[in-house]
């Protein structure tokens, strides 16, 4: 059985506040496609409804989509917000990952 990866309260905060004033909350889609310096890539993006197979996770009254074939590469994983010089982001810190880019998008396992 695979762990989701844990979202922190951070990440799901941040949701709240991009869905502050919407009429409709979206989710957060977390997903791992092939691709990038380092031979995989995560693709973050918002969307309004899950797949019928997708993992969802919930918190402070926010969603984060995980769709089935990229849960085995996030599991035990941490899904968090950071607000640094560089700029404000989703990122994903994965124990999985054995080497990843500078920009933190990009992995191998």
């Amino acid at each position: 059985m695979q762990l989701p990866p844990k979202v922190t309260d951070r990440a799901f905060a941040r949701l709240a506040a991009i869905n502050a004033g919407q009429a409709v909350p979206r989710a957060l889609r977390v997903a791992v496609e092939g691709g990038g310096c380092s031979g995989f890539q995560y693709d973050l993006k918002l969307e309004d409804t899950p797949a019928a197979d997708d993992i969802v996770l919930e918190g402070a009254g926010q969603r984060v989509f995980i769709d089935p074939v990229s849960l085995p590469f996030l599991e035990n994983a941490t899904i968090d917000f950071t607000d640094e010089l560089i700029g404000a982001r989703f990122v994903v810190q994965n124990p999985n990952a054995t080497s990843s880019c500078g920009c933190g998008i990009s992995f191998s396992m």
